[in-house]
Formats: structure tokens, sequence, C-alpha cells
């Protein structure tokens, strides 16, 4: 594997850190794997690699950040290679119309996966936003590389040619049409209504939605969703679309698990979140059940993925059992 060096360059004898780029080198590889795991393994690898090639590393040719991403590029491309893309759900096929069609989950789906923005200090989170990262996997892998690197991360055209091997010209005819598909794709996720997590109105919103959750009360949750709101669930491969039927399946959401639930605010993708939790059944504590992401425009939830993999949300820091007196401390 190109390492982004050759034998014969300037050796550089200096110390070279390269730490400080595991966060932006993470995010990276998540949006070209749509995996975070994957992503903290491809990360690992890259700087493995630049550890063992820091003696032939040369300044004069690239920056450091330059030569890492030219690594972690190639390291991409060769995990891409036979893999199918991460999709959403709402990617795979229409709405469902049974609210009580059995939730069968699809693990043989390579599912997108969320990212635990709160754990890096990154300064852009806009193009780590679910919707965004799943128009992204529709892109062959070359594609994908071109245009995160060259929209989001800001390398030039000549940069990104050297990154990846190729000419200027053809980065740029791969970079119109990223943006193209993107843009088409983009277009049907609503890519365009995305708020920030931190707008007052925003968070009020959340806030609201997690009180009414808390109570299993779905008239309030349903006054609270678009008129096209979507709900998704993977690694259940079945989706909802409309108000009507996102509150009959809240209804038997609360039916099946009860009407007493417990929820942290937090953030991932850039988006609103919520961490869910159910109680015990001996009673005492709640445990963790799953993650909500959320889309919010013009005052309204217009879309939640809810991710119940536990496995997953470890990497948010989550705790799996909390005492009941500390999620509800008037108990």
């Amino acid at each position: 594997m190109d390492c982004g060096c050759s034998a014969d360059e300037d050796r550089h004898d200096g110390p070279v850190d390269f730490e400080p780029y595991r966060g932006e080198l993470t995010a990276y590889c998540y949006r070209m794997l749509g995996s975070y795991q994957d992503a903290e393994d491809l990360v690992q690898e890259s700087l493995l690699r630049a550890w063992k090639a820091r003696d032939r590393y040369d300044p004069a040719r690239a920056s450091v950040r330059t030569w890492l991403y030219r690594i972690a590029t190639n390291v991409c491309l060769t995990a891409l290679e036979g893999r199918a893309r991460r999709p959403l759900p709402s990617g795979l096929g229409a709405p469902g119309e049974d609210p009580r069609v059995p939730l069968v989950p699809a693990p043989e789906i390579p599912w997108l996966e969320p990212f635990p923005d709160a754990r890096f200090d990154l300064e852009v989170r806009a193009d780590l936003r679910l919707a965004w990262v799943a128009a992204v996997q529709l892109l062959p892998a070359r594609q994908r590389a071109a245009l995160v690197l060259r929209e989001v991360l800001g390398f030039t055209a000549a940069e990104v040619a050297e990154q990846l091997e190729t000419t200027v010209a053809a980065v740029n005819s791969a970079l119109q049409r990223a943006r193209v598909a993107v843009a088409v794709a983009g277009e049907r996720m609503r890519l365009a209504e995305l708020t920030e997590p931190d707008d007052p109105e925003v968070r009020a919103v959340v806030q609201r939605y997690a009180r009414a959750f808390e109570a299993a009360d779905v008239p309030a949750l349903v006054r609270l969703l678009a008129e096209d709101a979507i709900l998704e669930m993977p690694p259940v491969p079945l989706w909802y679309l409309g108000r009507q039927d996102y509150g009959r399946f809240m209804e038997r959401v609360f039916e099946m698990r009860g009407r007493d639930w417990a929820t942290q605010q937090l953030t991932a993708n850039g988006q609103p979140a919520l961490a869910t939790y159910v109680p015990e059944a001996e009673g005492g504590a709640f445990r963790l059940h799953s993650l909500q992401v959320f889309d919010v425009h013009a005052g309204r939830i217009t879309c939640n993925v809810v991710f119940a993999d536990l496995r997953l949300l470890q990497a948010f820091g989550l705790r799996s059992l909390i005492p009941c007196e500390e999620l509800r401390p008037e108990r």
C-alpha cells in the first residue's frame, strides 16, 4: 500500500506529532465509510502507517496534514473495495403502512451508523449530518473522496489529485458528477432544511418532544411533527412517512415498552438527539434503550432516526443503567 511517500524522499529527523489530527481524520473516514467503528479502525491503521514512514516524510513536499490525508484516503479506498454502501431504511424502499408489522432486524445490511461528534473538537459539523452522509454513500468511492476532500476539507484540486494519484482534470470531473448526485439526493432528503442543534427554537422543540416522550403522550408528540415527518429505525428495514403513521407506531411502542420513560439530551452528527431509557423490570433504575437523532425545521421535527443497537451507542459514553433518582430526582 502506498503510504503517501517514496523511499527516495528526503529524510525528516525531527519529531512529527500525528495525534492532533486524529479527530478530523476520524470524521473524514466516517464520511467515507458511514461507520464510526470502521472510521476509528482506519484512522488507527493510517496513523500506524504514518508512524512507520515518519523518517521519510518530507515537509518540503507536503504539510503533515496533507500527507496524513493521503495515507487515510488510500486506506479508505482500499477498505471500500467490494463493500456495499451504508443506507438508512428510507433509502431502500417505500415507507411502511402497517404500524404493527413485526420488527425484524436485517443485520446483513451494513447500516449507516451515528457519529459521536461531542467526543471531538470539530469546527464543521454540517457535513456530518446523517442525511448528508447517506447522500454521499450513493457515490462511487473516488467521487466520494474527491467531494469530501475538496468541498468539506478545503484541499485544492491539485492536492486532491495528489492524494488520489490522478490528474486535476479527473478530480474536477469527479467533483462535478459528485455535486450533481448529492444535489439530487439532497433535494429528496431535504438537506437545505437542516438547522443547528444549538438554535434556541430547535432546543425548545426537542425539549418539548422529550417531555412528551417521557409521558408517552402521543398527541403531544404528533403536534411537534411536520406533516411529512419520517421515522426510521435501523437495523429494522422499516420506516414510516407522515404524522399519522408516526403517531400510530409510537402508540405501539408505548404499548410494548410501557408508558414511563426517561431521556437525556445530547448531539449526534451535529444534530439534536435524545438517549432514551426504560425502567428495569424490578424498578429502581432505567436501562438504555435507544438513541434518537432529529432533523428540525421551522419549529417541527422532519425526521427521527432511532438507533437501537446498543453496541453503536457505546461510543457516546452513555451509561447502560442509571438509578431512578438520578434521572427522576423527584421520585
